[in-house]
């Protein structure tokens, strides 16, 4: 039996079926709603097209912190998935690209060593087929309970980032609700083109954070996808259900052939 859902934004109760038909939008106040990664994937992709990879790596406990396992069993099961990231190849209106979905819903989205490596292998997946990449973010940030084996990977990700800009194949980002900490000071800021989806929340640390640094209060919206278009650090926002179409066509315009992007 389908339930019904409170909007996280406007706190409207919403039909679980309304949600579903509507890319789990709130119909209320447009509020883009978080989305299990597969079924983002199966929003964007063509038909039995996408073929995941690095799906058996699974997160160990470097720091030997105490519990860490017992969280990351308990993410599995409530995630139903093996850590925050998915990655696989596909065609979007047959179009091939690889992509990288993250997952708020496993321990915040956090990037450890597991999320770390499978963005780095998607994008070094990319250069090696000369095919665009896709990585759709969602996260809290750095996973702290893995000490500085959590933040390397701010380095290992842009570091391949940087080497499929220097081959000229295309990295395109899509910003989602939230978007903050590590995952914005590395990949997430180093695309081609930054897509953001409306409202969602974009920055580095979160607005109570900055207030009680500043001593001052922000502006309204402050670090919401249309302020950081606004400001510079976002270049479109789209709505969920005209993904599809925009990234089809990036994708159609940034061919890649013999090493050389076509605009």
């Amino acid at each position: 039996m389908l339930t019904d859902e409170l909007c996280q934004e406007c706190h409207s109760e919403i039909k679980r079926n309304s949600l579903i038909r509507n890319f789990q939008v709130c119909p209320e106040c447009g509020f883009h709603m978080p989305m299990h990664p597969y079924d983002r994937i199966s929003t964007l992709v063509d038909k039995d097209s996408f073929i995941e990879f690095s799906q058996d790596l699974t997160s160990q406990n470097p720091i030997k912190l105490n519990g860490y396992e017992e969280k990351l069993d308990q993410a599995r099961g409530k995630a139903g998935l093996n850590d925050a990231v998915v990655t696989g190849i596909g065609t979007i209106e047959g179009h091939r690209a690889v992509l990288g979905v993250m997952s708020f819903q496993f321990l915040g989205g956090s990037m450890g060593s597991v999320v770390g490596e499978k963005i780095t292998r998607a994008i070094l997946r990319g250069a090696k087929d000369s095919t665009p990449v896709i990585l759709i973010t969602s996260s809290g940030g750095a996973r702290m309970q893995e000490g500085i084996f959590s933040l390397m990977q701010m380095a290992k990700t842009s570091n391949a980032a940087a080497l499929l800009s220097g081959l000229s194949i295309a990295l395109f980002i899509v910003l989602t609700h939230p978007t903050t900490g590590g995952v914005t000071a590395s990949f997430a800021m180093l695309g081609d083109v930054i897509i953001a989806e409306p409202k969602a929340l974009i920055g580095f640390a979160g607005p109570r954070v900055i207030e009680g640094t500043l001593k001052k209060k922000l502006p309204k919206e402050f670090q919401r996808s249309e302020f950081q278009q606004e400001k510079g650090f976002v270049d479109m926002i789209v709505p969920r259900e005209r993904l599809k179409k925009t990234l089809s066509f990036l994708l159609k315009t940034h061919q890649v052939e013999y090493g050389i992007m076509r605009k």
